[in-house]
């Protein structure tokens, strides 16, 4: 029998899933990010400590991130656009439920790449017309997965990956927002 190994414990997270199964309080988490405007349309956002388990959490190092406009909008390209995050982050979250996924059925991975397109007309930002929305038209991810299965146990895992995926939830589902001012 081959070992399989994409760098994922799933019984660690198999183990999590029956434990917080049993207390529904402690699956409670709250993700956090803190932005500070520096100039134009340039920020800065950091990201450090959240709430999960029942308490507060740190993760092991702080990120920051820089959120900027291209110059062909009049800015200083200090960062990717507010915009290009979601699909940083559509990316990064399929990608590792791809990985996940795979180690729990025993397929073995080579590479896993992914792009990630989203159509977007800026009038709606703009103002221009009024009609037109302000977020993405249509996302397109395209996935190309090497590994030791077939093209449809490579599909299964993709669905399965959507299928679980937070971050896929979120664009594709409505979430309410509350933007309020301290």
């Amino acid at each position: 029998m081959t070992t399989i190994d994409n760098g994922v414990n799933v019984q660690a997270l198999l183990d999590a899933r029956e434990v917080l199964k049993g207390t529904p309080d402690a699956a409670q988490f709250t993700w956090r990010a803190s932005s500070k405007w520096q100039h134009g349309v340039h920020s800065t956002t950091t990201i450090e400590k959240f709430f999960g388990l029942g308490q507060e959490q740190t993760h092991k190092n702080e990120t920051t991130f820089a959120a900027d406009h291209p110059a062909v909008f009049a800015a200083e390209d200090n960062g990717i656009t507010p915009i290009e995050y979601l699909l940083v982050g559509l990316a990064g979250c399929l990608t590792a439920g791809v990985a996940s996924v795979a180690q729990n059925r025993g397929i073995q991975l080579r590479s896993v790449e992914s792009t990630v397109e989203g159509a977007h007309d800026i009038r709606g930002i703009l103002g221009a017309d009024s009609d037109v929305r302000n977020g993405f038209n249509d996302i397109k991810v395209t996935f190309r997965i090497d590994a030791d299965a077939s093209k449809e146990d490579i599909e299964a895992l993709v669905a399965q990956s959507q299928k679980r995926s937070a971050v896929y939830d979120a664009l594709t589902n409505p979430t309410n927002v509350t933007v309020e001012v301290a």
